[in-house]
């Protein structure tokens, strides 16, 4: 059986809570089209076991942190 494959998709939650959905596989040249901005700064996390790692970016002063879509589906 062959496993069906679907395109990268992301979307982003801002510190209000205001969600953007549908990024697509770009998130950054997506989110700044639809926020009508040029420029975007990455964001960073510091994780708990020690590494720092990117998780979104600043627009406009508000922090956009991406997550990456994916259909949910169960074997039935």
């Amino acid at each position: 059986m062959s496993r069906i494959r679907y395109m990268k998709t992301f979307m982003a939650i801002d510190q209000y809570g205001n969600t953007v959905h549908d990024l697509g596989p770009h998130p950054r040249k997506t989110l700044l089209e639809r926020l009508n901005r040029k420029k975007a700064e990455k964001m960073y996390r510091d994780k708990s076991e020690g590494p720092t790692v990117h998780v979104g970016y600043i627009v406009a002063g508000r922090w956009f942190t991406l997550y990456h879509v994916e259909p949910m589906e169960r074997p039935i």
